[in-house]
């Protein structure tokens, strides 16, 4: 139900769900909606929480000459209400084309380096029911296959350990400006959100035309629908993962042919996109039109094929999935926090010395350790495309995990949903992490939640 108008008990409705023992960010450009987020997060604190701590950050894009001074106001804005404040710049070469998408990217990275710099699992944004409909009908403009017509997630899993909440998305911006006017408070506007060489701003000023709020009203509705859809269908599609799918041996999953012939077909065709997507390390789902073409010829086996860098092996006792051996990363040094060809977690221990990471390969992997239950033929065509870690030619270990003694551990992420995970999609993201051993998702930021994928908000 959206906010006609701002209560004074409008703060606890926004966020006493919410779990701000170990603190909160909340990202403010200064803005109408992040400082009037701020304003309200702050006086919620004050009141229920005093001692929980409270850090406001505005990141400096860089892309116009006063971006700097607003920052430095919304410091100043800060300091007189208490509140401790970071400006975080977005430095290095803009891209030339969408940037729009880069610039997004960019501030959720410097965002969550602060929140960890600051111990800090939880960040607060500002979006409002304003924003959620200019995405839905953006959305819906590109003919979206249906999952993202859901919109903005009330929260989202970034790179699998910060958790970015939105309270506002039931709250009008012209409720939020109004609360500030009663209040004599100022916001800046930004000339980039009436910039019709952009996407957003183009919806934006179409809605405030003609029958703009009866197309907000509608994309909302249709957010709300597609959200409880989109969540039945992560569901069902966990349940299939967690019947059908095994992994044997590292970098293999196995699928019961009961699979193919599961009377929830859509359900399993999305379950196989996760899959792909996860195998394959690629950053969004298979295509769902390729995957459910290839969902009805794997009813009758034998087949061979490839979609999203994964090999799809179907075969009398068993659909089998591997990583293809195409454009694998070449040797180089660990890094600490990266992923490796978007499937494995890279954490240094130490120094990586002078360990590479490289892909098994078929020699080394002729020489591992295999499953009698599964063809060695295929465990060996998985086990070579899996990281290694090797000093003077010699490997040392293979991935399946930690590299032990060594001082780099090597661990499975899931990869469509690594980078950001939208609470939509938890039950067959906490699937297909606990399949390939994954490290469990962190808990969600909500009093109340049930630990096995519920979701109190959502």
């Amino acid at each position: 139900m959206l906010t006609a108008d701002i209560k004074p008990d409008l703060s606890d409705c926004l966020f006493s769900d919410l779990d701000f023992s170990n603190g909160a960010v909340a990202a403010v450009s200064g803005g109408s909606d992040s400082t009037a987020l701020l304003l309200l997060l702050k006086d919620y604190l004050d009141r229920t929480a005093s001692t929980a701590r409270l850090l406001a950050v505005t990141v400096d894009h860089g892309l116009r000459p006063g971006s700097a001074a607003e920052a430095r106001l919304v410091a100043r804005f800060c300091v007189e209400r208490g509140i401790a404040h970071r400006i975080l710049a977005w430095s290095g070469d803009k891209p030339a084309s969408g940037l729009p998408a880069a610039a997004r990217e960019a501030r959720y990275n410097l965002l969550a380096a602060a929140a960890d710099a600051a111990g800090i699992k939880l960040i607060l944004t500002g979006h409002t029911a304003d924003d959620q409909a200019e995405t839905v009908l953006m959305r819906q403009a590109r003919d979206d296959d249906g999952r993202g017509v859901a919109g903005m997630a009330p929260a989202t899993l970034h790179d699998w350990r910060t958790w970015i909440v939105r309270p506002l998305l039931g709250t009008r911006r012209a409720a939020l400006r109004d609360m500030l006017r009663r209040r004599d408070i100022g916001w800046i506007e930004d000339p980039t959100n009436v910039d019709v060489r952009f996407e957003r701003p183009r919806v934006r000023a179409a809605l405030a035309q003609g029958e703009g709020e009866q197309r907000i009203a509608g994309a909302l509705a249709r957010a709300a629908r597609a959200a409880v859809e989109r969540e039945d269908f992560g569901h069902r599609a966990a349940l299939l993962i967690g019947a059908f799918a095994s992994m044997p041996v590292p970098g293999l999953v196995r699928l019961d042919r009961g699979f193919a012939a599961h009377e929830d077909s859509q359900a399993a065709i999305y379950a196989l996109r996760i899959l792909l997507a996860t195998v394959g390390g690629v950053s969004f789902p298979a295509d769902e039109a390729r995957c459910a073409a290839l969902f009805s010829r794997l009813r009758s086996a034998p087949l061979r094929a490839t979609l999203s860098r994964t090999v799809i092996d179907a075969r009398r006792t068993g659909i089998f999935l591997r990583r293809e051996r195409r454009d694998l990363p070449v040797a180089a040094p660990p890094v600490d926090n990266r992923l490796w060809d978007n499937r494995r977690r890279i954490t240094l221990k130490d120094g990586p010395g002078d360990l590479v990471i490289a892909p098994l390969g078929p020699a080394a992997a002729r020489r591992a350790a295999l499953s009698e239950d599964i063809p060695p033929s295929l465990s060996r065509a998985a086990l070579a495309a899996e990281p290694s870690l090797w000093a003077g030619g010699e490997c040392l270990d293979f991935a399946g995990g930690n590299a032990g003694p060594q001082s780099v551990s090597i661990v499975p992420a899931v990869a469509p949903f690594q980078r950001f995970l939208p609470s939509f999609d938890i039950e067959p993201a906490a699937a297909v992490a606990a399949l390939v051993g994954a490290p469990p998702l962190p808990a969600p930021p909500f009093h109340g939640h049930d630990g096995g994928g519920g979701w109190a908000k959502a």
